[in-house]
């Protein structure tokens, strides 16, 4: 967002482009991987498969109004809406910085988008080419998921600020962190990203349930 929009789709980055991204230092401080290619053929991270894990990232990032969406979010208020019962989702910003501070169920995978956006398959490839960022989780940097340009379905509702209503098939790209479930208590997660003039940062004081 962030995220976890631009528009085109950064917000993630997106189809019509709306940045969501999170964001960063510069790529080489950066430490990213590429995904594992499944036996398929198809990228995955631990048993998510990307295009899957951004579907659902994206529909999480539209199914909420303006107003009380975890986006646009400035304390953390919203940051429980909509999300899935087997991963919990942090977003970055549309642009700017925010502290926000959330409760996370116990035993929750976290994945949140660096910077990332949504939009046509060409516009994955000028976005990944200067998409840069951090993640660091108690002050320790996180290795980043750098996925190209992959298929993805969004489910949005009315008037949120991510995509349009409705079901929208578009690209998905970006830098992704994914933590393993934290143990119960605080900890602090901040995200900083960046890709062409897009800039985005978050810092989250999460507190997982014991």
């Amino acid at each position: 967002m962030v995220v976890s929009l631009v528009v085109l789709g950064l917000v993630a980055g997106c189809a019509e482009e709306k940045p969501d991204g999170t964001a960063a230092s510069a790529g080489a401080d950066a430490a990213t991987e590429s995904a594992s290619p499944s036996p398929s053929g198809g990228a995955v991270v631990g048993s998510q498969d990307p295009g899957d894990l951004q579907s659902a990232w994206w529909s999480w990032a539209a199914g909420s109004p303006s107003g009380r969406n975890p986006v646009e979010d400035t304390t953390g208020e919203f940051c429980a809406v909509g999300q899935p019962s087997d991963v919990w989702f942090l977003a970055g910003t549309f642009g700017g910085s925010v502290t926000r501070r959330c409760a996370v169920p116990a035993g929750r995978t976290i994945v949140a988008p660096v910077v990332n956006q949504r939009g046509l398959r060409e516009d994955c490839a000028g976005f990944m080419d200067v998409a840069a960022g951090t993640l660091t989780l108690d002050g320790k940097k996180v290795a980043l998921k750098r996925w190209p340009a992959t298929p993805i379905t969004i489910t949005g509702v009315a008037g949120n600020p991510a995509s349009d209503e409705g079901s929208v098939s578009a690209y998905g790209c970006g830098l992704w962190g994914v933590l393993p479930p934290l143990a119960p208590g605080p900890h602090k997660v901040g995200i900083r990203g960046s890709s062409g003039g897009f800039r985005t940062s978050a810092d989250y004081e999460l507190t997982v349930a014991g």
